[in-house]
């Protein structure tokens, strides 16, 4: 898990003036809409004695109060009442909870969980169509008891799709005919990787989904990615019917994470509302088949979390995108942002330590209260070609 990337915390509908409590990064945060209707997300622990702001309340004044002694901390994270002091206290320099930077986009929140500069931070991966003419948006959250890693890869496997998806592949029945053909490089940035591929692909049978291909043929799919945790997938069903996938991942545990799917169709859109709303609905259960077959595959992968050395898996060719992501993550790793989990969980089980993602106010002052998470620093590991074909 990483810090100083931006992490979908809720969707704008979810968001009110009622706290709620959000896990991300094996950290916890108070996610709430403050007076001025701007989203806030805070770490959700108290600096006095460790209440849950998220159990609290928002007063009029937009600041949040704790439900235990009620301490008021304003959106940016700064105590403004320490009722036991008296109305007219002076309130100590460090009573103050990390705030985070948030950006509500895409009809997501997210909130970013780092303390890089503004300047600095990388972006919130773009979805070009959302909100233009002739392109029709869904969106829709599911959790996954696995890693984040594990189900970005899987995104950006290109192989997988002939055996675990009956409407992508043959499941392996035409063996002299099946073959990953060459990927061709899509939307590469400079946070992440993406390729097209093109192949054959049966007939789909789903009554909606055979309208936007009726015959089976070529096809062409991809993947790619823009930091640990946002991935595009585009399914182009022919040359002008196409589906955008975007997904954002949050990862809760190191076998737990939720997924936020942005979804972009350029079909299936009629002058009706009701009608559109109707195939709103089925697309996204069409959706959940999909992602239910992953599932099936991922909740049994051992190890469960991606080996710490590349000579434990015996990679391909069509891997080099996978590859490519791993680069990416030794290089986030070798900056400190690889949160270590390992400590985490240690401090966690004797109960004594609670941990903050810093934010960005920490490079204006060292007056705090918790210690900010500790994170791994490593040098990357060496390349690993993949094996020849």
């Amino acid at each position: 898990m990483y810090m100083n990337f931006w992490y979908p915390v809720c969707t704008v509908a979810e968001l009110t003036a009622t706290p709620q409590r959000v896990r991300v990064l094996k950290h916890d945060f108070v996610v709430f809409r403050g007076k001025d209707g701007k989203p806030a997300v805070l770490s959700d622990t108290c600096v006095h004695r460790g209440g849950s702001l998220a159990g609290g309340k928002c007063k009029e004044d937009g600041t949040v109060q704790c439900p235990y002694h009620g301490w008021r901390f304003t959106a940016e994270g700064d105590c403004t009442r320490i009722p036991s002091l008296g109305i007219k206290a002076k309130i100590p320099a460090r009573a103050r909870v990390d705030a985070y930077p948030t950006q509500e986009k895409y009809g997501v929140i997210f909130a970013f969980l780092g303390d890089l500069p503004e300047d600095q931070r990388p972006p919130i991966m773009p979805i070009p169509e959302y909100g233009t003419p002739g392109w029709r948006a869904t969106i829709q959250i599911y959790d996954v008891n696995y890693n984040y890693e594990r189900s970005i890869e899987n995104g950006l496997d290109p192989a997988h799709n002939e055996y675990v998806h009956p409407t992508h592949g043959f499941q392996g029945e035409r063996e002299d005919e099946y073959k990953v053909n060459e990927l061709e490089p899509h939307l590469d940035n400079p946070w992440g990787h993406g390729f097209l591929h093109t192949f054959n692909a049966p007939p789909l049978k789903n009554w909606l989904m055979k309208r936007f291909r009726p015959q089976g043929g070529k096809m062409q799919a991809g993947s790619g990615t823009y930091g640990p945790n946002h991935m595009w997938t585009f399914i182009h069903f022919s040359e002008k019917s196409f589906m955008h996938q975007y997904m954002f991942e949050a990862p809760q545990e190191e076998n737990r994470t939720r997924i936020f799917l942005v979804n972009l169709r350029n079909i299936g859109i009629t002058r009706y509302d009701w009608l559109n709303r109707f195939l709103d609905d089925k697309i996204k259960a069409r959706n959940m088949v999909i992602a239910e077959q992953d599932i099936v595959v991922l909740n049994k992968l051992a190890p469960t979390i991606t080996p710490p050395t590349r000579t434990k898996e015996l990679m391909m060719p069509h891997d080099q995108v996978l590859l490519k992501y791993r680069d990416k993550l030794d290089d986030w790793t070798a900056r400190g942002w690889r949160i270590d989990h390992e400590a985490i969980n240690a401090a966690k089980a004797r109960g004594d330590v609670v941990y903050a993602i810093p934010s960005p106010a920490r490079r204006q002052t060292k007056a705090w209260v918790l210690d900010p998470a500790p994170t791994v620093v490593s040098t990357p590991s060496a390349p690993v070609a993949a094996a020849a074909e």
